[in-house]
């Protein structure tokens, strides 16, 4: 108990360092209008963190959720199809993270995966575009806030808004597939995979900009700078970064949640790291306001029930540290027979446990611009609106959460009355 808490003060410690450093040592890093925002707090309310539960408006709030790998790179009908199907599983959040990340336009930085491939959305075809690239005139990062760029991310906020949806945004991937962090390490010429983005300065320097860029970006079509917009549930640091060794990936984690609760205090922020096998370890560090986990029985070799006793296992976790904790991906492939059975008693544990927070399956996904689904022949792990039982048995999850969530605000409503 005692190497916990001197590690949490620890963390604690970086997490005011790092504020002093984004003040003093990085003045292009940071301005004045860094703070929260002059105008008040807008009409809808944020989501917060409360014991182990999310709430709205002082309301619980137990996510449903689902993941999407292309929000940021489908064209519009593509985009507008995933959130169509989320609303019609009954789902109240939406997950992505911010990408593509490519080399320099002329080729003289080199893009480390085929960003011009000729493919669906969901099989990685970007159809041009990038968010974030190497400016070989400048020698360093630059943004692409054009149409091909950041408008599509205003896209995805306005449309989400739009169905009530709420989205986790994490700011950049750890892997490779569409550029994500191994892409900015490559712009220094490191080969280092695990340490490099998280140890140099310059990447350190890139990631802190990126951010702050992010937060506060204006909406090209609601007029709402990011880091006032209720639609966003949560920031997320990064998809599953994983620095190694977990002494500094715990280090980067404490500084960079702190510098972006600088930037943003109205929205909550996660590290969005799988955190399987250490456990929740980064669930220490103060600046964080829930944890993540990313459980998938097929990469850790377990049973249906290992992994539901992991389901338990977690949630306890999250009744220790008092902080929600989200199993925000997991999946199952659709050609174990047992599959709909499987997520049904996981989605069950889930929702009947008071100290879960709320599950995101990993993926929904939608007919492409070709009219037809994916094809997903790999990991098969593709929840599509499809009638069959697997989605069914997500439609009945989000049914029973809706139903519980109604009921414990009427039971509320009755202790008030006279």
């Amino acid at each position: 108990m005692n190497s916990v808490w001197k590690r949490a003060n620890g963390l604690r410690n970086i997490g005011l360092r790092v504020l002093l450093y984004a003040l003093l040592a990085a003045p292009a890093v940071v301005s004045a209008t860094d703070g929260p925002a002059a105008d008040g707090p807008p009409p809808i309310p944020f989501i917060k963190a409360q014991g182990t539960r999310f709430t709205v408006d002082g309301k619980p709030f137990f996510v449903t959720g689902v993941n999407n790998h292309y929000l940021t790179f489908g064209s519009q009908g593509e985009v507008t199809r995933v959130l169509d199907d989320a609303v019609a599983m009954g789902a109240n959040v939406v997950r992505t993270f911010l990408q593509p990340v490519i080399g320099s336009l002329d080729g003289s930085m080199v893009t480390i995966w085929q960003w011009r491939l000729q493919a669906d959305a969901s099989d990685l075809g970007v159809k041009g575009t990038y968010l974030i690239y190497w400016d070989d005139h400048e020698g360093g990062m630059a943004f692409n806030d054009g149409a091909n760029g950041m408008q599509k991310v205003d896209f995805l906020i306005a449309e989400a808004g739009k169905r009530h949806l709420k989205l986790i945004i994490g700011f950049l991937d750890f892997w490779a597939y569409t550029g994500g962090a191994q892409q900015m390490r490559a712009w220094y010429g490191s080969e280092d995979k695990s340490g490099f983005f998280f140890r140099d300065r310059r990447t350190r320097r890139d990631y802190m900009n990126w951010a702050r860029h992010v937060v506060q970006r204006v909406n090209s079509l609601t007029g709402i700078a990011y880091r006032d917009d209720p639609t966003i549930m949560a920031w997320e640091l990064m998809n599953e970064g994983n620095a190694s060794p977990e002494s500094l990936r715990l280090a980067w984690t404490a500084e960079m949640s702190a510098y972006v609760k600088f930037l943003d205090p109205n929205h909550l922020v996660s590290s969005g790291h799988a955190n399987v096998a250490d456990k929740l370890s980064d669930l220490a560090i103060s600046t964080l306001d829930f944890g993540t986990w990313h459980g998938y029985p097929l990469y850790y070799n377990q049973t249906v029930q290992q992994f539901g006793d992991n389901i338990t296992e977690f949630c306890q976790l999250a009744a220790r540290a008092d902080k929600p904790v989200l199993l925000e991906e997991f999946g199952y492939a659709r050609s174990n027979k047992d599959a709909a059975g499987a997520y049904d008693m996981w989605l069950d544990k889930l929702g009947r446990d008071p100290n879960c927070a709320g599950w995101m399956v990993w993926r929904l996904v939608s007919r492409q611009d070709n009219g037809r689904f994916p094809v997903d022949e790999h990991d098969q792990f593709d929840i599509r609106n499809d009638g069959s039982a697997i989605w069914n048995v997500f439609k009945a999850a989000t049914a029973r959460a809706k139903q519980s969530r109604e009921a414990s605000q009427a039971s509320d409503i009755g202790r008030r009355s006279p």
